[in-house]
């Protein structure tokens, strides 16, 4: 795992340094000592020291003596390598629109690449997709339904925008809108925002994201809102940049956030210029 690295002003990368996953000692979070919780650290030493040089890494310092017992080939648990390709998911969609059960398409697909150890996916991964899809996918005419709602909401307010995301399969991805009030709050209002998706909805499941500021009476109010289904890079530049286009390019001073790697590239891709800034609740809860 990556256990420190530097960047440049300009965010180009300068040098990173990799270590042990077993690396660090553990800390014991329980208050129960009779019932320790299980932990995985062993204070290893093993890490790798690289650099960054005319656009490859240069390896530095390489200590691989490792203070443990190693099995290279549970390495495909990791979830770094855990992948469910586009041409698995398509096979899953199609395998439960039809009527066959998970575990019976998941064993199609162990006897396919020759057992289990060839796969970088679990059973519990291939559910949990589908799961996901059966949140996303909507009702014959849903999609269409809420497109219609949002041109009503339109037609009576000439300041209200929404963009609608669906996939090749007519599933909904992401759902974007924001009134006039919001716009216009915005322009007073912008210079530090935050953005949270701790917020779920009880139907679907997707995650709430809202733009929120503070006002000159220290009142919270919304600057738009959104309905995402992942919580990738890709996801929040599309969210992030929309919502720059409609506030006619004003970037703001400072962005709140918490510690999502993911949005933490996206904003440095979106708004380069702005100072982001991880929200302390997040950082103490965490740190309990």
């Amino acid at each position: 795992m990556t256990q420190r690295s530097y960047r440049f002003e300009d965010g180009s990368l300068r040098y990173i340094t990799f270590c042990c996953s077993r690396g660090g000692k553990a800390r014991n979070r329980t208050t129960n000592v009779a019932r320790p919780r299980p932990t995985s650290k062993t204070d290893c030493k093993a890490k790798i020291n690289t650099t960054f040089m005319d656009g490859v890494f240069k390896l530095l310092s390489v200590h691989n003596s490792h203070n443990h017992g190693l099995s290279p080939q549970k390495s495909r648990f990791f979830r770094c390598n855990k992948e469910v390709s586009e041409s698995v998911k398509k096979v899953l969609d199609t395998n439960d629109q039809a009527g066959i059960r998970l575990n019976k398409s998941f064993a199609a697909l162990v006897q396919e690449v020759g057992g289990f150890e060839n796969l970088l996916f679990s059973e519990k991964d291939c559910r949990n997709y589908i799961d996901k899809a059966h949140y996303l996918r909507l009702g014959k005419g849903g999609a269409e339904a809420l497109r219609q709602y949002f041109a009503r909401m339109q037609y009576k307010n000439d300041g209200f925008f929404s963009n609608i995301d669906l996939d090749d399969d007519e599933r909904l991805k992401n759902v974007f809108w924001v009134d006039a009030r919001s716009k216009a709050t915005y322009k007073y209002f912008g210079d530090v925002v935050t953005f949270d998706i701790t917020y779920l909805t009880n139907r679907y499941g997707m995650p709430f994201a809202p733009f929120v500021g503070v006002n000159h009476h220290g009142q919270s109010i919304l600057l738009g809102a959104r309905l995402i289904s992942n919580e990738d890079m890709e996801t929040f530049s599309w969210l992030f940049q929309t919502w720059l286009n409609l506030m006619d390019g004003e970037v703001p001073k400072a962005i709140i956030t918490d510690q999502d790697r993911a949005m933490k590239n996206a904003i440095a891709l979106v708004f380069p210029n702005t100072r982001h800034i991880y929200c302390l609740w997040h950082i103490l809860k965490k740190s309990i």
